[in-house]
């Protein structure tokens, strides 16, 4: 179940769906992602399917945490500073955590980025700053951020996050409620450009903390 050769058959798979940025599947291909989820549902850890992990949130589909993650770094350097509104398991913020400099994550339900901080930890990822917070906010204290991405669904793309972008920053997020669709917003010195990418399904983005 939790073989190399059941992970490179992931990797093959999201390579055939059009994932082409190697980086990006070769940090999947060193995460394990039966650590990120119960021992209920480790045996299909490795399936292209988004999973239960409590509190009403799931992981996301593997196919998913690729495509955002390529959107995000797509025809730029290595960015320095990202932020992840969203902890959830942790699975996301493992794959930027190999891809960037720095990763500050923000996760409302407690109970959730405990975990998911006890697990990355475990792995050796130390590049990541952690908050229990509000998404809507953002993270004032570090920004501007290079990038920004979100992993829950608000109606509209929240100006709080655009306001935190660093000029050539890139927002990636997806909004709306039974139809959501993934947006990309890229910062500029004049304002930003907007670009839409796939229908999503995420759960919706919640104001407060828990």
């Amino acid at each position: 179940m939790t073989s190399a050769r059941t992970r490179r058959r992931l990797i093959d798979r999201l390579r055939e769906r059009g994932i082409h940025n190697e980086r990006v599947l070769e940090a999947m291909l060193n995460t394990p992602r039966h650590l990120f989820v119960t021992e209920a549902m480790a045996h299909k850890a490795y399936e292209d399917t988004a999973l239960p992990i409590g509190h009403d949130q799931t992981i996301s589909q593997p196919y998913v945490v690729a495509m955002m993650t390529e959107l995000l770094l797509s025809g730029r350097e290595i960015p320095g500073k990202v932020l992840e509104v969203g902890t959830g398991s942790g699975y996301q913020t493992a794959i930027l955590a190999q891809l960037v400099k720095r990763v500050y994550s923000i996760e409302r339900i407690r109970d959730l980025q405990l975990s998911a901080r006890r697990q990355l930890k475990e792995l050796d990822l130390i590049n990541i700053e952690y908050m229990n917070g509000d998404g809507f906010l953002g993270w004032t204290t570090f920004q501007p951020y290079d990038g920004i991405i979100v992993t829950a669904a608000p109606r509209e793309v929240p100006q709080t996050l655009l306001n935190q972008l660093a000029v050539g920053g890139r927002l990636v997020i997806p909004v709306g409620g039974d139809t959501q669709i993934l947006r990309i917003v890229t910062r500029s010195r004049t304002g930003y450009q907007e670009s839409t990418h796939d229908a999503v399904r995420f759960v919706p983005m919640v104001k407060g903390r828990a």
